[in-house]
């Protein structure tokens, strides 16, 4: 047996930006869509931070037909004189990771752009890059390709290429193919992002272009009233029970702004920010804020005699209806990860505690009607939370029983959950060819009749007592989420993965949206830790006449190329899943070795709350109209 020697020839140094070429996950998250429109949101949050400096009004975001990008703003132009290094700033600056002006505060007091890596990242992501600088009077110009550059320098100088009257800096990239799965950034998805920081900073406009065939349009936003627009945005449609509640403050060098109103809803909507950048993990920021809520609702509440010791709310008892807005800049804040989705800054938490606490007793001091219905629903939350403990109690007392004695789940025999795969499937038929086709160690599988509850529609009474959602819930092992009931567990996850085995028609999709807007709903960290999976059978099998290998067919862009390689075959078509026999099932859609699945991950969580909420709630004109203007982004299954 040969031996493995570990010495130093084994370590292996990746010069300059090849290490993010080589793992681009770890700098932008993926290389999905939600790390293609990451590459604009990192040039997007330095022009931010050249607004939060004091020297940018006006950010513009143009996506081009070919595909690239361009990005420009009016600030004060990225530096480009001689650096040490012995070449232009600017060089440096698109070429080493950890190069900028935001770590001795010096230049910038506060940064979305933390980590320096930004300019850098996606230069080596894209499969060109240019630059044009606007500075003192002066046009300079650079260039790269995967990251290198095309511009030779004289003396470490930028070329110029003109003259202009005004400063600012304009970055155009094209995303390279090589490392993207698909190079179409997600126009929504930007505007959203581009939206949500116009309400975070009310004195800049951001221009959203899009030149891209059949979908020109151009918006602007600007919104000067800030975070109490964007609670308008946010509750949109829904009753409102206060005012908007603005607060604002600074302690230990960290500026502190919040907005919060309560509406008629029984759930929160707490969204925080650190330096312009969404924390869809929360962090330390929300955790102040959240313990010094409770704790000055619960003392407000015994000082008026609605509570009695030792009676208390609980967290989400008073955060019941509320949706708020958190933005805090901090000079220094630390993240976990990257792509800054977690703030860990213990100082963060001390700074909300002390800035809320203290604007909120002055708020409330003044606005008694407004405290008491606070108050009043966290009173109407403690009560329908008693009443699920008890119905969830009831519930979790048959957790006891066999999984295949009542016919709706045949369950795995492995007891590993990182090695367990549980299918929900589409109708018994399915089930019947998945339960024969699987392999029983790691694979369960569940049967559903029909379409699930709409959780969006329903009370929660109502989604505890439907019969397949009661099975889920046992089978997961997890329990829901901290708006009902504060008992969710994801480490008690009985499977690796969930997989969602349905039809490739309309009732299919229907079925798996509504099978999705539970998981949402109830149980999201189910897909934020990455569980939540769509098997995707083939739609075709295609078989040769005379001699050649059968071979399935994923979708009609599969099915074009193979018609233009073959000539003489025949083709079945698949309607449903229980048109499979069990081995056809096992070799498309159980296989690890040969299956496709696709796992579901949410870039956007607030769009994606409110386009659930959209398209799946009561109103119908606001969901008519998102159809029709979304209509031509539908796959028709002709």
């Amino acid at each position: 047996m040969a031996k493995d020697n570990y010495d130093a020839s084994s370590i292996t140094v990746l010069e300059g930006l090849e290490a993010v070429r080589r793992r681009p996950g770890m700098y932008i998250g993926s290389v999905g869509v939600s790390g293609l429109n990451h590459l604009v949101y990192e040039i997007v949050d330095n022009s931010v931070d050249e607004y939060l400096a004091g020297y940018c009004t006006e950010i513009r975001v143009t996506l081009e037909d070919d595909g690239s990008v361009i990005v420009s703003d009016n600030g004060r132009g990225i530096p480009v004189d001689l650096h040490q290094k012995g070449v232009s700033a600017e060089r440096v600056i698109f070429t080493t990771l950890h190069a900028g002006g935001k770590f001795d505060n010096k230049a910038y007091k506060t940064s979305g752009g933390l980590h320096g890596v930004g300019s850098s990242v996606v230069n080596a992501l894209s499969e060109y890059l240019e630059i044009k600088i606007s500075k003192g009077g002066k046009i300079y110009y650079d260039s790269y390709e995967r990251g290198v550059p095309v511009v030779e320098l004289e003396k470490g100088l930028l070329p110029v290429i003109g003259r202009s009257k005004v400063n600012g800096t304009t970055v155009t990239f094209k995303p390279d193919p090589e490392i993207f799965e698909h190079t179409h950034f997600k126009a929504d998805a930007i505007k959203s992002r581009l939206h949500e920081t116009s309400y975070l900073n009310p004195g800049l406009s951001l221009v959203f272009t899009n030149n891209r065939k059949g979908e020109q349009e151009t918006v602007t936003y600007h919104e000067t009233e800030g975070l109490k627009a964007y609670l308008a945005e946010l509750n949109a449609g829904k009753e409102l029970l206060t005012e908007p509640i603005l607060v604002k403050g600074t302690s230990e060098g960290i500026e502190v702004v919040m907005a919060l109103q309560f509406v008629d809803t029984f759930e929160e909507r707490v969204l925080g920010y650190c330096n312009n950048i969404y924390n869809s993990e929360g962090g330390t920021h929300l955790v102040g804020f959240k313990s010094r809520f409770t704790t000055l609702i619960n003392n407000y509440a015994k000082e008026l005699g609605i509570l009695k010791d030792p009676d208390k709310f609980s967290g989400p008892d008073t955060r019941c209806g509320m949706t708020c807005v958190l933005s805090v800049k901090h000079p220094d804040p630390l993240f976990e990860g990257q792509t800054k989705t977690k703030l860990g800054s213990q100082d963060a938490a001390r700074a909300v505690v002390n800035v809320t606490g203290e604007q909120l007793e002055l708020y409330f001091d003044k606005h008694l009607e407004t405290l008491k219905t606070i108050i009043s629903c966290a009173e109407k939350s403690a009560k329908i939370r008693k009443a699920e403990e008890k119905a969830k109690s009831n519930l979790l007392t048959k957790a006891k029983f066999s999984f295949d004695s009542n016919g709706k789940l045949s369950n795995c025999t492995s007891k590993y959950a990182s090695l367990c795969e549980i299918f929900i499937v589409e109708g018994d038929s399915a089930g019947g060819s998945a339960k024969k086709a699987r392999n029983r160690m790691y694979q369960a599988i569940m049967p559903i009749r029909g379409k699930i509850l709409n959780v969006e529609k329903a009370s929660i009474d109502k989604v505890l007592a439907n019969a397949e959602i009661k099975t889920m819930v046992l089978a997961f092992g997890c329990g829901f989420s901290e708006g009902y009931g504060n008992d969710f567990d994801i480490t008690k996850l009985r499977y690796d993965k969930i997989i969602i085995m349905a039809d490739a028609d309309v009732d299919g999709e229907h079925i798996s949206t509504l099978l999705l807007t539970f998981f949402f709903r109830f149980m999201p960290e189910l897909i934020s830790e990455g569980h939540v999976y769509i098997a995707m059978p083939p739609l075709y099998k295609a078989i040769p006449k005379g001699k050649g290998e059968e071979t399935y067919l994923y979708d009609d862009e599969a099915l074009a190329k193979y018609r233009a390689t073959h000539k003489n075959f025949t083709l079945q078509r698949y309607k449903g899943l229980g048109e499979m026999d069990a081995e056809q099932l096992w070799e498309t859609t159980l296989d690890p070795e040969r299956r496709v699945i696709k796992r579901v991950s949410i870039e956007d969580a607030r769009m994606a709350d409110k386009v659930t909420s959209l398209l799946m709630g009561n109103d119908v004109e606001p969901r008519r109209e998102y159809i029709h203007e979304h209509a031509h982004e539908a796959m028709l299954d002709v």
